[in-house]
C-alpha cells in the first residue's frame, strides 16, 4: 500500500497493478529455495502485507525468512525505515513473529497524542534495512529497476542474492510461502496448514473474487473517493457484500452447532470456506480486524461496526486473533491507527488519532 487518491476527474479510486510477479521454486531458472536467502519488507498498518506476515508465521516459516518493518507514518516520499547500528539485535528480532516490533498485541505506554510523526522508536515505530541501509523502500524498487516508475508498495519479497524483488503482490506471494518451496526450512515439524487445498481451491479463488473487489478494495473505494455519489455507492456496496459474509458464517455456525454442539469443537471448524483456515481467511482477517478502529471513522464506512452489527464475522475475528498467534501477534493496532490517521492529510487534516473504539478488539 502506498499514498493513493482518487484517480482522474470522476472522483473515482483504482487501485494500481503489481509489477514484480515471480515465483520460487526448485524449477525456478533463478529463484530456488533456500534458507535465509529471502526476505520480505511489510508495514504493519498495511493489509496486502499483513496477509504475508500471517502467512509466514502459520506455515512456520520465521526462521526462514527474515522480515524487516517499515515505519508506520508515509509520507510524501514513501515508506521510510529506521536507521542505527542494529545488525545484532536485528539478527535475532527480524525472525519473529512480527519482525520484532514490540508494539505488536500489546499497547504501549506512550500517549498516542504524544507519538509524533518522526519519531525513531527502534523496533516500536519500525525496524531498519539490514542488507543495504537504505533509508527508503524505494531505494529497493530503484536497485531492482532504476526506471521503475509506479508507486512504491508493501509488500516485497527480497533476494538478498541477486538483489532484486521477487514479488510485491500479496496474494501471490501468500502462494508462494503455501508452496512445497520452504517444507525443508520449517521453524519445527509441526504441522502447517495448506492454505490452499485442492479440494478448496475453486472456492476459495471464487470467495477471495468477490471479496477482494467488495470488502478489501471495497472500504478504500469508498474511503478514497472524492465524488459524493461514488462514495455512498461504494459504501453501500462493503455493507452488502458484509451482509453476505455473516449469513455465510450465520450458516456455517448454525451446521457446526448441530453437529458438534461444544463451542471449542465449533470454533476449531469456524472458517469461512472448509472446516480449516484457508488463504481466504487470511484475506478477510486483515480488513475485518481494521474495520471497527479505522474504516468505520477514516473511511466513512459506518453503517455500522463489525462488533455491534456482525455477531458472527465479528466471533470469527475473536477467534482467529485471540485463539491463533499468526493472527493476534502480527496485528499491531498501533501501527493500524497512527498510519491511517496521520498518513492521509486530504482525509484528516488535523492528524488526530481517535482513541476508540475500546477496547480495540474485545476478549473473546
Amino acid at each position: 500500500m502506498s499514498k493513493q487518491w482518487a484517480d482522474g476527474k470522476d472522483g473515482v479510486f483504482r487501485r494500481q497493478v503489481s509489477s514484480f510477479r515471480e515465483t520460487i521454486s526448485n524449477s525456478h531458472p533463478v529463484f530456488k529455495p533456500a534458507k535465509g536467502r529471502y526476505w520480505l519488507y511489510v508495514c504493519l498498518a498495511c493489509p496486502w502485507a499483513h496477509r504475508t506476515l500471517i502467512a509466514r508465521a502459520l506455515k512456520g516459516l520465521t526462521s526462514a525468512i527474515g522480515v524487516s518493518v517499515v515505519h508506520w507514518h508515509l509520507d510524501e516520499k514513501g515508506w521510510r525505515f529506521l536507521q542505527g547500528d542494529a545488525q545484532e539485535l536485528l539478527a535475532g528480532k527480524a525472525y519473529e513473529i512480527a519482525g520484532g516490533i514490540e508494539g505488536a498485541n500489546s499497547d504501549v505506554s506512550t500517549r498516542v497524542g504524544d507519538i509524533k510523526n518522526d519519531s525513531e522508536r527502534l523496533f516500536v515505530d519500525g525496524s531498519v534495512e539490514p542488507h543495504h541501509h537504505f533509508e527508503r523502500l524505494s531505494e529497493l524498487y530503484l536497485k531492482s529497476n532504476p526506471d521503475y516508475k509506479d508507486r512504491f508498495t508493501v509488500p516485497v519479497l527480497w533476494d538478498t542474492e541477486t538483489q532484486t524483488i521477487v514479488n510485491n503482490e500479496s496474494s501471490e506471494i501468500i502462494r508462494i510461502l503455501n508452496s512445497d518451496a520452504f517444507d525443508q526450512f520449517r521453524d519445527s515439524d509441526a504441522e502447517v496448514p495448506d492454505l490452499v487445498p485442492k479440494e478448496l481451491e475453486a472456492e476459495i479463488d471464487e470467495v477471495n473474487k468477490w471479496t477482494y473487489d467488495n470488502i478489501n478494495n471495497g472500504v478504500y473505494k469508498a474511503g478514497f473517493s472524492e465524488n459524493g455519489s461514488n462514495y455512498e455507492d461504494e459504501v453501500t456496496n462493503v455493507f452488502t457484500h458484509l451482509d453476505k459474509v455473516e449469513s455465510l458464517l450465520a450458516d456455517k455456525y448454525k451446521k457446526l452447532e448441530k453437529e458438534l454442539g461444544d463451542k471449542a469443537k465449533i470454533l476449531s471448524k469456524y472458517f469461512i470456506v472448509g472446516n480449516q483456515i484457508t488463504e481466504t481467511d487470511i484475506r478477510l482477517y486483515t480488513t475485518i480486524v481494521r474495520f471497527d478502529p479505522v474504516y468505520v471513522q477514516h473511511f466513512k464506512c459506518n453503517f455500522t461496526s463489525i462488533r455491534e452489527g456482525y455477531p458472527y464475522i465479528h466471533l470469527w475475528l475473536q477467534n482467529l486473533y485471540w485463539n491463533y498467534p499468526a493472527f493476534g501477534k502480527t496485528t499491531d493496532f498501533n501501527h493500524i491507527k497512527l498510519h491511517y490517521t496521520r498518513s492521509h492529510p486530504r482525509i484528516n487534516p488535523l492528524g488526530l488519532t481517535p482513541l476508540g473504539p475500546k477496547p480495540d478488539i474485545r476478549p473473546l
